[in-house]
């Protein structure tokens, strides 16, 4: 049954969906859809995504809230008749807490991911770690005006594509967070079923309030002065419900800020292995930001997980250069931040000779090819003419510019319009 089809059913039944409800969400639906009949028979029931623990049995947490007191405990036996994963959706019937119990319990799973926990679908659901990685070779289109420029510099010079390993490099300053929500802008407007993920980790209180704002995806946080343990189950979580998606065949965007306070969670969190790199890092808890940064990928059987994680330098600590060293040529796609932009109030801040897309090829028609071509070859050259004492802004406003005076890519990128004044 298509989510169309269980609206229509569900409306027949009686449900009447308020505009805050998505209709294009199964999950959303089919929750309304019980609830409504859980109302009419009297029964209690529970929603939230699964997090299953280390000794076999797991809790239905609140997406909203990171309360613990009203997590649903699910038993060992009704994870392994569903097979059930961490971060699957899951909803059913629950029973009140009996003597000397916390939690209330899951009697009865009623819906798992927006279907039939009996049904084929999820029966033949496979397993992410055993899909096929391929190169990305659909774009992430990111303009949506004539401004913002940073989404049209992207699309030109640094394109991303459905399952792109992004990394955007940035020293303080630079304007990375409003990158960031220009991306998801980009991404919700020009691509609307992308499922949209934000993790903030060790982030300030008002920004994270500001990107919630900001972006229509789902935002999954923790400040910076919060225990390390929180840093490190927020980008779980965020990672687990993603992969879960990706499963079904969705094509999902997960924006990270930033891979260098996960790493430094990490290394505050491992036990330690006796060794120690630069800076007082521990080899081993590199593996964990490792993980979730690879698990970016395109797959051949459908589905893409694309991941856009920020990583931070010139911050005059040895280990954020550590960090960004063991990432460095990990990902298949950098965009370079520099100081000196920002310094002189240039935004974006974009270094673009030092960024780039591998395979850029695979996302670019062969028009937009061979003028970007042309055009980083006219910038090499400039470059080489310069010396330390220029301008470095002057280039970056020529084409800020000429990014002005058109009205879209295709316009810029014929060379008349880049190089004159």
């Amino acid at each position: 049954m298509s989510s169309e089809e269980v609206v229509k059913f569900a409306q027949k039944q009686g449900v009447e969906f308020t505009s805050e409800i998505d209709l294009t969400d199964r999950v959303q639906v089919v929750l309304s859809l019980l609830a409504f009949l859980a109302q009419e028979e009297d029964l209690l029931l529970g929603f939230g995504i699964l997090d299953i623990l280390n000794d076999g049995y797991g809790f239905l947490r609140n997406p909203d809230t990171e309360d613990n007191r009203d997590d649903i405990y699910v038993s060992q036996s009704q994870i392994r008749r569903f097979s059930l994963r961490s971060g699957d959706a899951v909803a059913g019937q629950v029973r009140q807490p009996k003597e000397k119990e916390r939690y209330y319990g899951l009697t009865k799973v009623e819906m798992l991911n927006g279907y039939d926990p009996e049904s084929a679908e999820l029966k033949e659901r496979p397993n992410f770690e055993k899909l096929t990685p391929i190169y990305p070779d659909e774009r992430l289109t990111l303009e949506t005006d004539v401004k913002p420029f940073s989404t049209r510099l992207i699309d030109i010079f640094s394109p991303i594509g459905k399952g792109q390993r992004s990394l955007i490099v940035a020293p303080p300053k630079a304007g990375k967070t409003i990158l960031l929500k220009e991306i998801a802008k980009g991404i919700t407007e020009n691509h609307p079923k992308v499922e949209l993920f934000v993790a903030l980790i060790g982030e300030r209180p008002e920004e994270v309030t500001d990107m919630k704002r900001s972006v229509a995806g789902k935002v999954f946080s923790s400040n910076f002065d919060e225990p390390v343990e929180d840093h490190c189950k927020t980008a779980e979580r965020a990672l687990t419900e993603a992969k879960r998606s990706v499963e079904s065949g969705k094509d999902v965007v997960v924006l990270l800020d930033s891979l260098t306070r996960l790493a430094r969670a990490h290394n505050l969190n491992t036990q330690s292995s006796g060794r120690t790199l630069s800076g007082g890092m521990d080899p081993l808890a590199l593996y964990p930001p490792k993980q979730f940064f690879g698990a970016a990928r395109n797959f051949e059987e459908g589905g893409s997980l694309t991941i856009i994680a920020t990583c931070l330098v010139d911050t005059g600590s040895r280990l954020d250069d550590l960090i960004y060293e063991e990432f460095k040529g990990t990902g298949n796609m950098e965009l370079h931040l520099d100081r000196r932009l920002s310094e002189q109030r240039v935004w974006p801040a974009i270094e673009i000779s030092k960024s780039g897309t591998r395979n850029e090829a695979n996302l670019l028609d062969d028009f937009s090819m061979k003028q970007v071509t042309l055009l980083r070859r006219m910038i090499a050259l400039s470059n080489s003419h310069s010396d330390a004492a220029s301008d470095p802004t002057a280039l970056t406003q020529k084409i800020l510019n000429a990014l002005g005076k058109t009205k879209n890519n295709q316009e810029f990128l014929k060379v008349e319009n880049w190089i004159k004044d």
